[in-house]
């Protein structure tokens, strides 16, 4: 196995304030059974570790990737992803994660449903939710965004579902068991424009996970062809995933969507973010910006215990505040 199973970095507004290139990234596909499976997940996660390294200034030495078969892309690949593998890649997370760093998990594949338990399928022996449970847990309460783009994959939010993750499942269920298309839209929403639906030049995990859904629908309808999966996404610890997520999500206390709104691959592009780690002034134009989303979280967090005339007007102040940060942050990039 290669030396470092260190992952690749996804950076995140942590409520505290913005911190840059303290989050990690694990990309794992599954067996194939078939060539245009194989090659299709591969297509998914090279994809994504192209992005965050070429349009989001990741760092391609934290970029770790297990995969198939290591000769399908051994420039890339690192290991193959066995049962032995990923336990590894966890362990070395464990070790090389400061407390405040965060981790992303992407798993590209097929999954099974069998005797009530879900299995993701890999060379060798297959992994439960149980078993990645288990492997998060040794990363104490990091923030950590889990997503399984394969079938049969909706037991899994259930089972790793916990404080200050957000838990993403391709399917609702472990009955929904045909090959999925929404790994390929999430995949297609950091890399794209048209899932930034507040056009702050930088595409939440929330907004990614909103796009997938509403492209796998469209897709669907445009081949007429009964939707046979249903993504669902957790992140408020309750293990119920939910699907009617939007850029609104979580104004309730308690909803899902809180979250997953402030996870991102980067601040504004991948220049942008290298510079404000060692510009003061735009490093403190971004440590403004996140502390205002942080007071939108906090309003929309009470929503229901306060008027809604009052509720609108303080929403609507700190929604024209935050505007007139970000025109700061785009002229001070420039």
């Amino acid at each position: 196995m290669a030396t470092a199973v260190g992952v690749a970095a996804v950076g995140a507004f942590p409520s505290a304030g913005f911190q840059a290139g303290d989050a990690h990234v694990l990309l794992v596909a599954g067996l194939g059974g078939d060539p245009e499976y194989t090659d299709a997940f591969h297509g998914w996660l090279s994809r994504f570790a192209d992005v965050a390294s070429e349009k989001y200034g990741v760092d391609p030495d934290r970029i770790v990737y297990l995969g198939e078969k290591t000769e399908i892309d051994p420039t890339r690949i690192s290991a193959r992803s066995t049962a032995e593998n990923i336990r590894s890649a966890f362990a070395t997370l464990d070790m090389s994660m400061a407390p405040e760093d965060e981790l992303v998990v992407l798993l590209a594949g097929h999954g099974t449903f069998r005797n009530d338990e879900a299995r993701f399928n890999i060379p060798g022996p297959d992994m439960t939710p149980g078993e990645f449970a288990f492997l998060l847990e040794g990363l104490g309460n990091r923030r950590v965004t889990f997503v399984n783009m394969a079938s049969a994959s909706g037991p899994f939010v259930e089972a790793l579902s916990g404080p200050n993750r957000t838990i993403i499942a391709a399917t609702r269920t472990g009955r929904e068991r045909n090959m999925t298309r929404f790994g390929l839209h999430f995949v297609e929403a950091f890399a794209g424009e048209d899932a930034d639906v507040d056009k702050n030049s930088r595409v939440s995990v929330l907004e990614a996970f909103s796009y997938a859904v509403h492209e796998v629908e469209r897709e669907y309808e445009g081949d007429n062809q009964l939707l046979t999966e249903h993504a669902v996404l957790d992140d408020n610890g309750d293990g119920e995933g939910s699907r009617e997520v939007d850029a609104v999500a979580g104004d309730a206390a308690g909803g899902d969507g809180s979250l997953a709104r402030r996870v991102f691959l980067s601040l504004a592009g991948g220049a942008t973010a290298k510079r404000a780690a060692s510009d003061p002034a735009l490093r403190a134009l971004y440590e403004e910006k996140a502390e205002i989303e942080a007071r939108i979280d906090a309003l929309r967090a009470v929503k229901n215990q306060m008027p809604l005339e009052r509720y609108e007007d303080q929403l609507e102040e700190l929604l024209v505040e935050l505007a007139l940060k970000n025109r700061e942050v785009r002229a001070a990039s420039n």
